[in-house]
């Protein structure tokens, strides 16, 4: 059967099914059997497993908008795009996850039909889904649908910026003859910053009453005990004709046999000789559906621990470290023999091969990035390699067991410990020690009082290069981008700047001018037009750019008659002044009237007037 990653669900169905309610009895085999997607040694999946019709299967992560790769961990990489770093959502440190990036536009990613079912029987869809976008982004969010038949009959909601694994599903019952289903898991929320989510875990399973076996706790028997009887009991009334079909596992619950003649509630554990012995029981609600593993459900699992007269321990210690035998504590090398009695009554003859290893000097090579800012969390520490030691290691990061490949970004200046153990118990500690760098400082000096038309230039003072400037005002400046910038200003004005260096540290300040509002203009009162080349004109003198304009300058004779009149004009220009005649002829000497409107830089508009003397 073709599987795709986007999940589907075969028509004809008439179902029951309650949204978000999960199986609250015992479940059956996984149907899915790749919905966990497998483990292995790479940290990308190195083929492509064309799972995800619409989406593209990318080999070096992080995946973009569209894409989705198959990762046992993100740390490598997660800090590329902000990610949580995370394994899959189970123990195995090899286990392998599916990492979506969504397409901008909803759309499915995973399908699978499935076939071969029981009619009437309840089954529940789930999926364990991890939103890698930090708590506290706030960005989109996850927001999956799964669909029967192309019927959306359950939504997770925004799945939560939690930094863990989230399970979702439902239950419902499949129709009379119905034998297929097509399921399907469809992303709602658009693409673009957030969205991203992994998942795992994808099942499919019968769901069925609760099936115990009391107690649940493990039975201890001696060697030469008495045989014992195990008992399932069924909860509820889901069932109205229970089936059962008795197992045994030898290996720790990896293969299981059915037992002949298991069938009945009961069964008897006879077998006395030393060891671990795993009970469960198949149970379906009649005969035929016992015999398909994707109709019936399993119970919880019997140990029985039948502890041996005569046993033998093989132990490996590392140099320190003690083992314990009775009463006594061992660190050398060789075989001991004692008499105990277990915890479980039972009278025991203990060997132990007790081989004690020298201490290997465990080496751990280490990345290590101080935050980039002053004040960042943006520190980064991750395990390279172990070397010297025996594999399997246990790994510490700040006294917390920690998933392997160990990275650990976001952090900020402190001191972190690291603790690795060795399958032998052989351990090395550091102390890890991240610093902050120099912070960005910038000054633009104290705030200053100016004089209205005053033109200060500021410079900043910095302790490091910038890649840019950001400046910022009230008021109108000559630039935003340079590295220092010119200021008139005409009322309370401040100037913010901020400034930004090649590794993204950012420094900002500011600084306020205060503005005399003094007008800087100069209006003589008397002139001598005879020729000479001084004061032979009658003009306005003003500072520029405190005096912005001269709006109208009129001057009027003895008897109110106008005789010179300029508009618009610049101060301190001869061309706009009066040279002492009128209708081009010279004016006699005496005392005549000045009108002046003059702007100002703030803006104001100001009369002058007064009487002008003229002169030859």
């Amino acid at each position: 059967m073709k599987k795709y990653f986007w999940i589907y669900i075969l028509s004809f169905l008439h179902f029951g099914w309650v949204a978000g309610q999960v199986c609250s009895g015992n479940l059956g085999e996984n149907i899915f059997t790749e919905g966990d997607f497998g483990s292995g040694p790479s940290n990308i999946l190195p083929q492509n497993p064309n799972i995800a019709p619409g989406y593209i299967y990318q080999f070096q992560p992080p995946p973009n908008d569209g894409y989705y790769t198959i990762s046992n961990n993100t740390s490598p990489w997660a800090h590329i795009f902000g990610w949580v770093s995370t394994g899959d959502a189970s123990p195995d440190p090899r286990g392998y996850m599916m990492i979506v990036n969504a397409t901008f536009s909803p759309g499915f990613f995973y399908e699978q039909e499935v076939d071969n079912l029981c009619a009437n029987t309840l089954y529940e869809f789930s999926v364990d889904l991890f939103n890698l976008v930090p708590s506290g982004s706030n960005f989109i969010k996850p927001n999956v649908s799964f669909l029967i038949d192309g019927l959306e009959v359950y939504n997770t909601g925004d799945v939560p910026e939690n930094e863990k694994w989230n399970k979702y599903g439902f239950t419902f019952t499949t129709a009379p003859g119905q034998t297929s289903v097509t399921l399907s898991l469809k992303n709602k929320a658009p693409g673009g910053t957030g969205n991203d989510l992994a998942l795992d875990n994808i099942a499919f399973r019968p769901c069925g009453p609760e099936a115990k076996i009391f107690p649940q706790t493990i039975v201890n028997i001696c060697e030469n005990g008495n045989p014992i009887d195990l008992e399932a009991t069924v909860l509820g009334t889901q069932y109205d004709n229970p089936q059962f079909q008795w197992q045994l596992s030898t290996d720790d619950g990896m293969s299981w046999m059915n037992i002949a003649g298991g069938n009945d509630p009961m069964i008897t554990h006879s077998n006395l000789n030393g060891g671990l012995y795993i009970y469960r029981y198949l149970l379906a609600n009649d005969p035929v559906n016992l015999l398909n593993s994707k109709c019936r459900v399993v119970s919880n699992e019997k140990m029985v621990n039948v502890v041996p007269k005569y046993y033998t321990i093989t132990d490996t210690i590392c140099e320190g470290i003690t083992f314990q035998l009775g009463n006594k504590n061992l660190d050398v090398s060789g075989i001991y023999q004692d008499s105990l009695l277990s915890v479980f009554g039972c009278d025991s003859v203990v060997t132990l091969e007790l081989t004690v290893l020298p201490d290997p000097g465990i080496e751990a090579s280490l990345s290590i990035t101080d935050p980039i800012c002053f004040g960042e969390s943006s520190g980064r520490i991750q395990l390279d390699s172990i070397k010297n030691g025996f594999e399997p290691y246990q790994v510490f990061f700040d006294n917390e067991l920690a998933s392997q490949p160990l990275s650990r970004i976001n952090l900020p200046e402190g001191i972190y410990s690291l603790d690795i153990i060795d399958k032998f118990g052989c351990n090395v500690s550091k102390e890890i020690k991240l610093n902050n760098p120099v912070p960005l400082s910038l000054d633009l000096g104290p705030d200053q009082r100016v004089v209205l038309g005053e033109t200060v230039t500021i410079y900043p003072v910095l302790n490091d290069t910038v890649r840019t400037f950001d400046w910022q005002s009230s008021g109108t400046l000559d630039c935003t981008d340079c590295p220092q910038v010119r200021v008139s200003p005409t009322q309370g004005e401040t100037v913010y700047l901020e400034v930004t260096d090649e590794n993204g540290c950012k420094a900002k300040d500011s600084i306020s001018f205060n503005v005399d509002i003094v007008r800087k203009v100069f209006i003589p009162n008397a002139f001598s037009p005879n020729g000479d080349g001084i004061n032979d004109v009658f003009m306005i003198f003003g500072d520029i750019p405190n005096v912005a304009e001269i709006e109208s300058l009129q001057i009027f004779g003895r008897w109110g008659e106008l005789i010179f009149e300029k508009k618009n004009f610049l101060p301190n220009d001869e061309t706009f002044g009066w040279d002492g005649y009128f209708k081009n002829k010279k004016m006699e000497s005496g005392v005549y009237v000045y009108v002046a409107k003059i702007k100002f830089l703030d803006g104001e508009s100001l009369l002058y007037s007064g009487n002008l003397s003229l002169v030859r």
